[in-house]
């Protein structure tokens, strides 16, 4: 269990350069939830719902980024 969880932390904390098309990849899940971004802003009202909504959405991209540096 322990080496498992080695093997993650040093894969987690580790940089990871983009190869092949992740590059691409990544400026497509940022401009797709850029998208989603804009209409979060121009459809809610100002409040902390609204905040937490972008802030997941920032965290949805960041994660989903990571799936693609660590997982490949």
């Amino acid at each position: 269990m322990d080496e498992e969880l080695d093997k993650d932390v040093e894969n987690w904390f580790t940089y990871h350069p983009p190869t092949g098309t992740q590059q691409s990849r990544y400026a497509h899940i940022r401009d797709t939830a850029k998208v989603l971004a804009y209409a979060i802003k121009s459809m809610t009202p100002v409040c902390a719902d609204r905040t937490a909504a972008l802030r997941k959405l920032r965290e949805c991209v960041m994660t989903a980024n990571a799936a693609i540096a660590c997982n490949e």
